[in-house]
Formats: C-alpha cells, sequence, structure tokens
C-alpha cells in the first residue's frame, strides 16, 4: 500500500490511530509519503530525536520529499543511500528524505520526486543573524503586527529552490523512463496551478520546471501540497493538506 498526504509541519497527529485507522493493516512494507514540509528534522541535533523515534515506529516507512520549511543544512548531514531505485537520506531506518528529481519503484509504480518551493512569507526580508544590526531588525520585526519575514540557516533556507545539478538530474532522471511516470509528488505545483491560488503565489524557476514536467511527462496523478487545502484540481492533479489519500 501506498498512501500520500499533505504538508505535516512537524505535527504528526493525523498518524495517531484514532484519525488513521488503515495503518492497522500495514507494515514496513508499506509506505506513506509526505507532499513536503514535513518538520521532523528542525533542530538539527538531539532535539529532534524524540520525534523521530516516535515516527520509526510507527508500522509504515514513512517518507517524504522536501518542502519550504525543512532545515537543509541538518537534512544535508544524514547518509544517502539507495531505496526502489532513487536516492534518499536515510533519517531514520524507515524515515526517509525522498531525494530531488528521483524516480522511485513501489508497488510496480514509478513515482517522480521533486522537493522544494520558494516561500512566500518573506515579505519584511531574510534577516542574517551575523549581521551587527540584526538585534535591532529583529526587535523592530517582532514590534511590528503579523510582521513576515524569517532568519537565515535558522528559519529560512536557500536550498527550498532546487540547485542546477537536481534540475539537471530530474531531467536525467525523467529521459531513463521517456517522461513516462504513474505519480508526481511535489510540494509546490506547476506555474499554471500556482497561480490560480494566493495572490502571494508567484512563478519561479521550480514552478515554470514543474510546467514543463506537466506539459511533456504522460503521468496518472500529480499529488502536492503547499498551499494548505484539500481538494482536486481536475482528475489527475490533487492538492493534499491533512488529507491522507490511498493511491495503491
Amino acid at each position: 500500500m501506498v498512501f500520500v498526504t499533505g504538508d505535516l509541519h512537524g505535527n504528526f497527529e493525523r498518524f495517531k490511530p484514532k484519525y488513521f485507522p488503515e495503518q492497522a493493516r500495514m507494515t514496513k512494507q508499506d509506505t506513506m509519503i509526505c507532499a513536503g514540509d514535513f518538520g521532523g528534522v528542525w533542530f538539527g541535533d538531539s532535539r529532534d530525536d524524540e520525534t523521530l523515534d516516535l515516527l520509526e515506529r510507527l508500522p509504515f516507512t514513512l517518507a517524504f520529499v522536501c518542502g519550504n520549511h525543512e532545515n537543509y543544512d541538518a537534512l544535508a548531514r544524514y547518509p544517502v543511500a539507495e531505496w526502489h531505485g532513487g536516492k534518499v537520506h536515510r533519517i531514520r531506518p524507515h524515515v526517509l528524505h525522498l531525494m530531488r528529481g528521483q524516480i522511485f519503484e513501489l508497488e510496480g509504480c514509478r513515482f517522480f520526486t521533486m522537493g522544494g518551493a520558494k516561500s512566500h512569507d518573506i515579505e519584511d526580508g531574510i534577516l542574517e543573524p551575523d549581521a551587527p544590526d540584526f538585534d535591532r531588525r529583529l526587535t523592530l520585526l517582532q514590534r511590528k503586527p503579523r510582521a513576515r519575514y524569517r532568519i537565515n540557516h535558522i528559519s529560512w533556507w536557500a536550498q527550498e529552490l532546487p540547485y542546477d545539478e537536481e534540475y539537471d538530474q530530474a531531467r536525467r532522471s525523467l529521459d531513463a523512463v521517456g517522461w513516462q511516470v504513474d505519480y508526481i509528488i511535489t510540494h509546490c505545483a506547476p506555474t499554471s496551478i500556482a497561480l490560480m491560488g494566493s495572490r502571494h503565489n508567484e512563478a519561479d524557476r521550480l514552478t515554470d520546471f514543474l510546467q514543463e514536467v506537466q506539459e511533456r511527462a504522460k503521468y496518472h496523478y500529480w499529488l502536492f501540497g503547499h498551499y494548505h487545502d484539500n481538494r482536486a484540481i481536475d482528475e489527475k492533479r490533487i492538492l493534499l493538506w491533512e488529507q491522507i489519500v490511498r493511491v495503491i
């Protein structure tokens, strides 16, 4: 079995048996995929251990693509391994980060993964902790109602958007299968869908790349998160937040 859910943001209540009773029939051979903003690797130190150990005890394998709310410095410190034909960061034996531009074979189906998204809640800027005016700027923003800012390498990482090599890897992976997959799992959506949402959404290199994938690839379903809603865009493209759906 393979299930997919949306943004977790470090809150794993939805995996309690009373909310997800289907897990009673699952084993570690079954997979739950989070479509980004996993949030379980946040502090990058022992403060993450209790949560990650709890997730490892779930009866299924938990895998996730990255979102724009991840500690990329911490993720990069985990070992890279092969899993079902693609590369992962192995957080725990059964807690896995599905790296960008990979294709995984699960239950006889191909899953293409391309995590990441551009943060759209940073209108008040990205603060640099080492800047001489950091404390002053932080104090001013903390006093501002509904301020929208982040702090570099503490609550925001430039790696939220893919690097050139990750786009190259994605194209190589898709070329290898003739751009034919069964499922596409991303955090953000192609540009044409992204611009249908909030006024804060805008096109960027990643959404434009996903637009190319949408136009070139043959696929059955595309599941993504990021926009904090649960709805079917159409018969093939599904936006997920708290909902859990079975795909296989």
